[in-house]
Parts: C-alpha cells; structure tokens; sequence
C-alpha cells in the first residue's frame, strides 16, 4: 500500500487547469475513526484552542507523531479484505497552521480533568492540539533512537511529551453495518476548497454502549493501575463483548499472567457490566496508547486511553552492554527479559552491578559488522544472550532519509461528502520534476471534454480536484515525483436517504392490479421491498415488477391474489415506511351445483357444474386430491360452464368429487359411485389345476384377488359346511380386494375341494380349490435282526403303512447301545432297500437299531427298536499244540489258550483225533473241558493219531489247531533226573518256627519212584511231610525246630536208572547270653571288662556282643558298644564320682540274645584330691509355637501310582498336625495315609486319580500356636468314567474296571 503524505496549499501561485476522465469505481473501505490523546502534561500547559469563528494564535513548532492504521487498499475485482498496515510520521507543524485552521471546524477545548464524554466527540470533527514548549535540550544518540520507534515510549524528564494522532480502524469482528463510513472521518488536510469552508457538515451520531470509559494514568514503575470500562445492559439481551489493545492491534486477551488481569462483573440490581484491566508491577516499556473496544450485535463503542510509566530514580550510570546481555540465573521475576529502550536510557529496574566501563562501544562494532560475525563478536565480549541482542539490534529503528522530490507531501487520509469535492495537494522541492497522479495504481490523464480531475499548478504547488465525488472515488490516490512516491486514501460519506412520501394502504379484490408509490429524498437511491419483514423477489420469474423514476419508486402486483395480502415496507439508510394491503375474493354464485351419478364400469363419466362469474378458473379434486387433465380425463371450462369428462370409467374413478373456483373458500360436490360385477381371479394362485399342495403342520394361507363394485359378498365352502370368518383354527375373511383363506396348523383331514361363491348387486361368481395336506410318512415297523457277526449284524424291515401323500424316498438307519440314550445315524445317503447292514460295533455289548422313512416332506418318526442283540465272533485257533506224554494206549496233549479270544468269552476246547490215512474225526471228550491238558484213552497200541482242538464260545467253535505230525502210540523210556533249584544247591536256612516248604522237580518215564533219607535213616512222617508227583517231590515242615536240621537225600529210580540229589537244611535261633562277665580292672575314666562266649549259641555262629552301662542311681541301661567281636573291652570316657553297671548281650543271624549277662559288682569312677561339685543349671524353655522349616511344593503325580507330600515343622509341645484338602480337613479316609516322624509330616496319596487334584494344606498346631502351609497337587493320566465312556467301553466293561479298582484300593 503506499504511503500516506501530507498535503499543503500557496496562495501566491497561479492555477493551470487540466482535465482527466473518471476512473473505474472501486469498492467503499470500512471507516476509520480518529482519536486524540495528549499527555495530560502538554494539555495542562497548552494554551486553549479558539472556538468557531476565531483563528487560533500562532506557535512555535513542535513535533508531532503521527500514527496512521489503515486497510489495504482495494484490488479490482472488489476483495475488500483487510489487513492492517502501520505508518508513522514525524514532521514539524508550520506556522502557517494559523492560516489553515478555517479549513476545519475548531474542535472545542480540551481539559486535563474532564476528558471529552462519548457524544460530544461524536458531533464534534477531531482536532490537534498544540503547545509552546521552552526549547527542549539536546538529546542523545540513544534518545532519539528510541524517540523514532513506532511503539510509544515514557517521556524524558527533561522534555515535553510528543502528540499523538492516532487514526484507527474498527476491529475486523464489528459488523460494516454497525458503522457506516459517514459516522467518523476527517480529512487531515485542505480537504474542501476555501468558498466550500462555511457548508456545514452532517456527522450521524456513534452507537453508544460505554456509559464510563477508562481514563488515562500514569504510575512509577512497579506499581499497579486499574481500567474500568462500564456497560449499562438494560437493553441488552446478552453480555456484551469487550477486547483490550494495546497500540492498533495487540490483543491483550491472549497477553494476560502475573503482570496484566481482566476482571468482568454483573450488578443483577442496576444492570450494568463492569470490565476491569488490571496492571500489576508495571515496567516501563508498559507506557502508551491503550484502546478499549465493546461491541453487542450491529452496535460498537470504543475508547482510547494513555498509560504513562515513570521511573522511580533516573541515575546517569554507566551501563555495560556485555554485562546486560548475559542470561539472568539468579532467578529474578524478570530473569531472561530484556528492555533494550530502557537500556539505550539507562533506565533499569534494579540496580546494576558496579562494573569498569568498557573499553570498546559493542553497539558500533555489531552494528558495522556483518550478520556472520554476530555471533564471534558476541563471544569475545562475553555476550551469552545473542538471541535477545539480536533482537534488539534488529527493532531499532534507522532514522528515515528526508524526501528530496516533496517539499511537503499528502495527508494521510482525506474525506469528503458525496457530491462534493476535494483537493489534493503536495509541494515540490524541484518543480521541473514530472508528477503523475495514480488511483488505485492506475494512473489519471486529463481529458478535454471531462471535467472530474482538475490539475492546478501554484508555484512549487500541485493541486488535484476531483469535482462531484461519488461512492467510486473512494479509493487510494498517489503521486509520484521522479523516483519517490506518496500516498494518501479519500473517503467518500453517503448521506442517508430519507422517506419523503410514505405509502398508502390498498383494500381491493383478486385479480386486480396492485401498485405502491413511495417517494424517497434522492434521486437513484437504493431501496429494498419487504413484505411482512421478508424482502419481496423480484427476478424475472416473480410476480412482483419494481419500476422507479428519479426519486419515487413502485412496487406493482399485475394480477392480485389473496395470497398477497399483508404488510408491505419500503426500506432506505434514512427511514422505513410501510401500510396494509387488503385483497378480498369476489362474491360467488353457483347455477348448477354437480349431481351424483352411477357408472358402470368401463362407461363415460361426465360431471357439469355452473358458476357466476364465469371467467373464474377452478380445480376438480377426487378424494381430495387433485384432478390432472390427461389422455383419458378432460376438463372443460366455457364461460360458466365447468366439465369433467372420463372416456371409460375405472374402479378408481368411483369417489367424492369436488369442484373448487379458485380464490374461493365455496366448493361443490358429487358422489360418483362405480359398480362391477363379482369376479374370483383364480389365475394368481400360480398353481395347476388350482390345487394347493401344502406340508401338514404348517400355515396355509390362500389370497385370492377378488373384484367387484360394490365389494361383494364372499362365501366359503368344503362340502355343504361354510367355513365362518370366526374360526380359531381354520377361518376365512373377506379385504377390499382380495378374500383371505387361512388354516393355522395344516392336518391330514383338511385334503378336499373348496368353493368360492361372489354376489353383490351386479352379479354371482364361483371358483374352486383343492387343497392337498402332504405329511411326513409313518414309522416303519420294528426292523428285525437275522444274523449277527462279530462286529456286523444284517436287518430287514416293511415299508411304513401310510407314505405321507408322497412317494417314499429313502431310509435313514440308526443304533444305539442298550445301555444308552444316544443314538447314531449310520447313513447320511438315503437307503433305498429296506436292508441294511450295520459295522464296526463293538463286540460283546448289546446293541438297538430302528429306521426312519423319508419322503419328500421330511424324515418320519422312528421306528420301534429292534430286539437286543449282541455281535459276538469266535476266538482264534488254541496256540502250541505239543506232546505232553505217550503210552501203550494213551496220549496226553496240552497247548496254549487262542490270542484272541472276543467278547463272547471262552467256554472250552473240544479234542479230536483220527487215525492216520482217514478223514474220520473223533471226538475225544464228551464234554467241553476248560483245561489246557488232556489225555486220549483207549487208544489202540502202535497205531498213528492226528490230534486236534478247537476253541468253543458262544459264537461257535473256532479254526481247529492241528498237530502237523502223527503221534505213535507207544511208550518210551527216560531216564530220571533231578533239578535241584538254585537256592537248595546251598545250605537252606530257616528260624525256628518257620514253615520249610522245598519242591524239587525230576524227570522220568515211565513214573519214577521217590524216596528220601536223613543222615542216612529213614524220615519219621510225623514230623517231615513228603508228598511226590509225576514231575516234582515237595517236602514240607510245618513248624520247624533245631531237631530238623540236617543233610537230605532225595533218590529217584525208573528201572535200572536212578539219580541222586542232598539238601542241607539248617534250622537257627537266638543265642544265649554270655557265660560270665567280670570287671578286671579300674583306673581314671576307664573300666575293663572280660567275658566268656555263650554256651548255646543258637545253631548259628556268633558275630558279636553289645555292651551296655547304666549308672548306679538311675539304673538306666545305655549302649556303649555294638556289634563287638572281641570277648574284652574297655569302657573309657565315664563320668567321675558315679558308679555303674555292666551287661553285654550275645548275636548271630538271628540277633541279639533274649537276656543279657550283668557284673555282679559295679565301677566306681573317682579321682583322688577332687571334690566334684555337682554345679546348678536353670533348664531351658525350649517351648515354641509350631514353625515349619520345609514347606510344601506343588507337585505333578501320574494317575494310579501313589504320591507323597512332605514338610517339615518345628514346635514345642508336639503340635497336632492336621492335613486339609481344598481347605476340608482329611479325616478317616483310606486313600490318604499320614506320617509324623521327628517334625517330619507326609501325606501319602495311594493311587491319585484326577479327581484327587487340588489344593493340599498342612497346619500344625499347639498350645503356644499354629503354622500352615500349602501347595497345589495336579494329576496326570488315568482314565475317568467320562473318558471310558469317550473311548465307546461297554457299561459292563467301566464297572468292572470301577470295581476293579475299588477291590484292589480296599486290599491294599
């Protein structure tokens, strides 16, 4: 946007006039408001400004800053958007102010106490105010620096504060209807020309909401101020919203923390929002221009105020630049803040540290360096906050060049009426430079023939007026000189537009024509049309024509309905005027009202009617809907006539017809009745021969299309019984259209014809329909079981009497066991035979089969099961057929039972024989033996025999074992002999008492003969059993003594052969106690004994001695030595001062010896020179509650092996233990066995199964306390009834195997 220049009038030049054509119009800019705020200290000393009509006396020239705030100027295609842009002057004001003043009205005084109230700076134009100052002294470099920042700064002490003239814009959140552009501008310059001086100027009044306003202040730095700005909600529905700036566009909303607070409070009583900005601990750089803007709705107010900070002590110390760029760590509230102003002032808020000054001016050097060298010089003076020096180095401001083309340049911003018009001047430094006048950037040429840009040159003066400004001059002019530029804006303000003739209220009738006049103050003015407060369209397709003609405007409605009828307006920017038109229908009067008719259907229709007036159009309307003219209606109207005619007449046709003229509330009906003979439409049904099939069991609904006008009666019949309409289960009902049969549940009895009979006033129809009920078929009889094999069976069964009306299609097959409730279909294929044969059963368990028949409808109940039967099958062939024994006229055979033997169990083998050379079997027993062994007899000698033998069940006989060779029927010899076991080659040893049970086998044929013999006499059968066999000789005694000892001889003869075998037999005992036992010798701590062997010594050798000793006053027996060979020992370590007792016991194999020998004098341990005293001891407690020192784990046990839970506990007294599973105590139970040994408790688990898993706890209690501890037993394998069942074992089967188990747990 280019810059706003000042612009200035020389009366002693001449004017040149030239002439440049209008340029293109650009959009209106929002307006700009102006405000005035001088220090309180240049209003108190200011002299006071003359009132209209009186020059003000002259002054001396002091600097004035000027801040514009402006929207960007507006781009060609009308964006408007705006974008806030600042500019600040600074220049000398003249002497010739004093000649300039007539150009704008003189402001009224201003008063340091009273600030100027919101309406009096509404009506009043904005003025300067200037003050004669004494000359102020020179400043310094740093002071005018700061002096030329665009931010205001706190005034020296020694000098005059600056002006400020602010131009403001509103915020971008206020509405351009809540202010228009006429409400605050003034131009800065010589905006009007001398003789336009005296025209008053018309300035509409602000909205007004502050009803207080915040004033300026000033404090000292560190103090606190508060703002109050207050808003009077009377006539406000809501909260109004208020923004704090500081400067033109700082927002101080998102600024607030502990320096800056906004406060807002309601008063419920009076009514009134009050804002407060509160400042706390003040700084310096806080001085300058503050705003305040509230806007509610299209209504906006806004106050500008000053804050003024002052120093508390102004020094002349010397401040090191590097010192106040180093970061602050002590932690101060202003840690890491910098105020380069207040630096460059020498105004600080606390008092520096004393440092040497430098040596070096660190400003010049930064400044005279380049931006890559910041950072190393910053370094070699210790400057640790670059970033905020650079910072502050880039704000200042560079002083501005003076313009060497403009003596004097535009005014920022310039205003002027619509109608009127302005100038625009600026003075040349050089006046032979060319100028160029540019709006909106496009350059202005002067015209002959057109009078709107006039140039004018006055000496070094160049003057541009534009003549008749209108809405499209305002825009944004510039002038260029050479290679310079200034800018300036000129605002155009539109005068309202009032209403001079108001409108008249209209009262007329429809179809009449309409027309409002209204009369407005200006000529091409805009107006809008309201109709009851909405705008009135008027496009091309409305019915509403807008005509206007210099100042008066029209509004006309050519044909008028009722509809137009309400409250009409006219709006413009000065006023509103508005009346009421009233349009009433016309009077109606009917000929020939409609009468009723009766059609059949298919033949014309027509209906006619007769009304006055007669060009009224109307509308036909059936039912209430309305009537579209089309190939087969047509609607006719002449003149009054009114005719509705229908070529051929439907169903639909038949209703309430109403004729309504249009604009009228009176209407005129008839009845049109359409009748139409019955008529059953069968051919819905979609069926053949109209025979409905349907599944029995279901819901049959037949919807039989019917028509008919009137609707007729309908009758259904089965037979000669009418089928009512209020039947639960089969019922039939009669709709509109359609009649309705309906059976709820379908049975086999509802098959048969129905007939349908139709009457109404036209005619009779008839219709039938068979309905045909097909259902599942019946069961099949009770299949019946011919043969069974071992895991097969084949069954037979009829067709079900009844097939369900549907061919049979298949059979489903299925079994159970007996025991069961589950059955299993065996065939997903439908079987078409009526066999089947069943696999894969499982042998020995009783099996149930039933079928079910299917058809097209479904699967039929099952059938009644078949008789129980049981799949049984045949062992194998018996195993190891062999020989056992030959003689003249017998053969013994014996073999192994089959490897499989089936379900069926093994009743016994049947043995056979035939004759070598024949086929001729015989049986050898009569019955069935269940041995393994069996002798043929009668067996003719020398002849040759095949056995065989087969295994018999309930199944039958199984494949016979054969022997593969023939046997001879003739005894043979063998010699005998002995086979002495293992443990009888060795000496026998047996405790007296003991049972002595030997069986010694032999061999032989023919049978040997058995004799024994003891130390080589004949054994006395009362106190030695013998008992011999084909194949072994047992001797047996039943309680043996120390007599039975000895060698036996066992002699076995066949013949001539015989064979020889001894057993040595030894029968032992305890021994007897040693013979005599005697004390040799005595000394110190020692004693020495000596004893001889014991005379018996139990038929076994002896293998030591124990000895003990017991003293004398206790007489309690103590071991010293066990298992000692020798027949002398001595006894060491004894205690001095007691006196004891010795015994010894003998031992063998069998043990120690049932009494021991004792000395018959005792040993006295002394110690000459001694006295022993017995010292006092104090028994320990060793009471302690239960403590366990092992606790339990958890464990994994496998199923059927037993599992052991150990802990270890420590107490005293001996704590009751007490072993819980899942927290119930275990008592009396047979599985669980329980141990305590030495603080070592156990729980044995025998035979765990899952069940037993769980939760396992110890608790050990006593009198002083109780301990617990727990783990956790998990269970592995074994098999539970539910898995037995899985795995398909026979009921039988699982209880067997539960008791089973129960009988071995109880033996166990």
């Amino acid at each position: 946007m280019p810059e706003p220049t000042k612009k200035d009038e020389t009366a002693n030049a001449q004017p040149e006039e030239s002439i440049a054509p209008e340029s293109n119009g650009v959009l209106p800019l929002p307006e700009i408001s102006l405000q005035i705020s001088p220090p309180p200290e240049a209003v108190a000393e200011a002299e006071p400004v003359e009132t209209e009509g009186k020059e003000p006396d002259p002054v001396e020239p002091v600097p004035v800053e000027v801040v514009v705030a402006k929207e960007p100027e507006p781009v060609e295609n009308g964006s408007t958007d705006p974008e806030p842009v600042a500019v600040g002057v600074k220049e000398q004001v003249e002497p010739e102010v004093k000649e300039e003043a007539p150009c704008s009205p003189p402001p009224p005084a201003l008063s340091q106490s009273a600030p100027p109230r919101p309406a009096e700076m509404e009506k009043a134009e904005p003025v300067i105010v200037v003050t004669t100052p004494p000359p102020p002294p020179p400043a310094d470099k740093d002071d005018d620096a700061a002096a030329s920042t665009p931010s205001p700064t706190p005034p020296a002490e020694d000098a005059y504060s600056l002006k400020k003239l602010s131009i403001e814009l509103p915020h971008d959140s206020v509405p351009l209807s809540a202010m228009g552009r006429k409400d605050s501008v003034w131009s800065l310059g010589e905006g009007q020309l001398p003789e336009d001086l005296d025209k008053p100027i018309d300035t509409p009044p602000l909205s007004t909401l502050l009803i207080e306003k915040p004033q300026g202040g000033s404090i000292t730095v560190g103090g606190d101020i508060t703002f109050v700005a207050k808003v009077e909600a009377k006539d406000l529905l809501r909260k109004p919203t208020i923004k704090w700036f500081k400067g033109k566009w700082m927002d101080l909303a998102s600024k607030t923390g502990k320096h800056l607070q906004l406060k807002e409070t309601f008063d419920r009583f009076t009514k009134i929002h009050t804002f407060e900005m509160h400042i706390i601990k003040a700084k310096d750089n806080y001085a300058g221009n503050y705003r305040c803007e509230v806007t509610y709705k299209d209504k906006f107010d806004s106050c500008a105020f000053d804050l003024e900070v002052k120093e508390v002590e102004q020094g002349s110390q010397n401040v090191d630049i590097r010192s106040a760029f180093k970061r602050s760590s002590e932690g101060q509230e202003d840690a890491g803040e910098l105020d380069f102003s207040g630096l460059l002032k020498h105004r600080m808020n606390r008092e520096p540290k004393q440092e040497e000054a430098p040596d070096v001016d660190v400003w010049e050097i930064l400044k005279s360096a380049r931006p890559d060298e910041y950072e190393k010089i910053a370094f070699n003076y210790g400057i640790t906050d670059l970033r905020g020096l650079l910072k502050r180095l880039k704000k200042t401001k560079k002083e501005e060049k003076k313009s060497e083309a403009f003596a004097k340049k535009l005014d920022p911003a310039y205003q002027v009426d619509k109608g009127g018009k302005i100038r625009f001047v600026v003075e040349l430094a050089d006046p032979t430079v060319e100028l160029k006048w540019y709006k909106n950037g496009q350059e202005i040429r002067p015209t002959p023939n057109q009078r709107k840009y006039i140039f004018e040159h006055k000496g070094t003066q160049r003057i541009m007026i534009i003549n008749n400004c209108v809405l499209n001059d305002d825009a944004a002019y510039s002038v260029s000189a050479g290679d310079e530029k200034c800018t300036t804006e000129l605002f155009v303000k539109e005068l309202p537009v009032k209403i001079v003739k108001d409108i008249e209220a209209v009262k007329t009738t429809v179809n009449e024509r309409i027309e409002l006049e209204c009369e407005v103050s200006e000529e091409g003015a805009q107006v809008k049309w309201m109709k009851n407060g909405v705008e009135v369209p008027t496009g091309v397709r409305s019915r509403y024509r807008v005509k206007s003609e210099g100042t008066k405007h029209w509004l006309i409605i050519d044909d008028a309905s009722k509809d137009d009828t309400g409250t009409y307006s006219l709006m413009a920017t000065g006023g509103t005027t508005e009346a009421r038109v009233q349009v009433d229908l016309k009077p109606l009067k009917i000929l020939q009202d409609l009468q009723n008719v009766t059609v059949m259907l298919g033949q014309p229709l027509k209906l006619h009617c007769e009304i006055n007036p007669g060009n009224v159009p109307g509308r036909w309307y059936r039912n209430g809907q309305l009537i579209q003219p089309n190939d087969r209606i047509n609607i006719l109207h002449r003149a009054k006539n009114h005719r509705l005619e229908i070529e051929s007449s439907s169903i639909h046709d038949s209703g309430d017809y109403t004729f309504v003229p249009e604009g009228y509330t009176q209407s005129l009906c008839a009845k049109v009745h359409i009748i139409d003979p019955p008529k059953v439409h069968l051919d819905s049904l979609n069926v053949p021969d109209n025979t409905v099939v349907i599944v029995a069991g279901t819901k049959l609904r037949l919807e039989i299309p019917i028509s008919g006008e009137p609707a007729p009666r309908v009758v259904w019949m089965k037979g000669e019984r009418v089928i009512l309409d209020s039947g639960n289960r089969v019922r039939a009902e009669t709709f509109a259209d359609q009649t309705c049969f309906t059976i709820e549940v379908t049975e086999r009895e509802d098959t048969g014809n129905y007939k349908i009979v139709l009457q109404n006033e036209a005619g009779e129809d008839t219709g039938s329909v068979r309905v045909k009920v097909v259902d599942i078929p019946d069961p099949p009889e009770a299949p019946l079981v011919p043969a069974v094999g071992g895991d097969w069976c084949s069954m037979t069964w009829d067709p079900p009497h009844y097939d369900g009306g549907s061919p049979i299609l298949g059979y489903f097959i299925e079994r159970k066991k007996k025991q069961s409730s589950r059955w299993m279909r065996l065939n997903f294929d439908l079987n078409k035979e009526a066999t089947f044969e069943p696999k894969k059963m499982i042998e020995g368990v009783p099996y149930e089969v039933r079928v079910f028949a299917v058809n097209a409808i479904g699967v039929s109940k099952p059938s009644e099961p078949s008789k129980a039967f049981v799949p049984l099958a045949v062992t194998s062939e018996p195993t190891m057929l062999v020989v056992d024994d030959v003689t003249d006229t017998t053969v013994t055979m014996k073999w192994r039972p089959p490897e499989t033997i089936g379900a069926a169990g093994l009743d016994g083998y049947l043995v056979e024989y035939c004759v070598e050379g024949t086929d001729d079997w015989i049986g050898a027993n009569k019955g069935l033996t269940e041995k393994t062994k069996y002798t043929i007899t009668g067996l003719p000698p020398e002849s040759k025999i095949l056995v065989r033998v087969r295994a018999i069940n309930a199944a039958g006989a199984s494949t016979p074992r054969t022997l593969q060779h023939s046997i001879l029927v003739k005894e043979v010899i063998e010699p005998p002999k002995i086979r002495i076991p293992r443990h009888l080659k060795q000496t026998y040893i047996r405790r007296v008492g003991e049972a002595v049970n030997l069986v010694v086998p032999f061999m032989g044929k023919p049978r040997p003969k058995v004799s024994w013999l003891k130390e080589g006499n004949a054994i006395d059968p009362t106190h030695v059993s013998i008992r011999n066999t084909e194949c072994d000789s047992i001797i047996f005694i039943r309680k043996a003594d120390r007599n039975h000892s000895g060698k036996y001889e066992m002699n076995v003869k066949v013949e001539n052969h015989e064979d020889t075998a001894i057993i040595d037999i030894q029968i032992v005992d305890l021994p007897g106690p040693p013979q005599y036992v005697k004390i040799e010798e005595v000394w110190g701590e020692n004693v020495a004994l000596d004893w001889t062997p014991p005379k018996d010594n139990g038929n076994a050798p002896i293998t030591g001695y124990t000895i003990q000793k017991a003293d004398k006053k206790t007489m309690e027996w103590y071991t010293c030595v066990e298992h000692y060979h020798r027949t002398c020992i001595t006894i060491s370590e004894l205690v001095v001062g007691n006196e004891y007792y010795f015994r010894i016991y003998s031992e063998n194999m069998c043990g120690l010896s049932e009494c021991a020998t004792q000395t018959k004098d005792s040993a006295l341990i002394v110690k000459e020179g001694m006295n022993l005293k017995n010292p006092e001891y104090i028994d320990h407690d060793f009471k302690e509650p239960p403590k366990f020192t092992q606790p339990l784990i958890n464990t994994f046990a496998i199923a059927g092996y037993n599992a052991t839970l150990n802990c270890s506990v420590r107490a005293n007294p001996r704590p009751k233990v007490i072993w819980m599973k899942n927290k119930i105590a275990i008592i009396d139970d047979p599985r669980y066995r329980m141990f305590s040994n030495q603080g070592v408790c156990s729980l044995e688990i025998r035979k765990p199964n899952p069940y037993d898993g769980g939760t396992y706890s110890c608790k050990a209690i006593n009198d002083l306390g109780d301990a617990q501890v727990e783990c956790k037993l998990e269970v592995k394998g074994g098999f539970t009834f539910y898995e037995l069942m899985q795995r398909g074992v026979p009921l039988h089967l699982i209880d067997k195997y539960m008791n089973e188990a129960k009988n071995v747990e109880a033996e166990k």
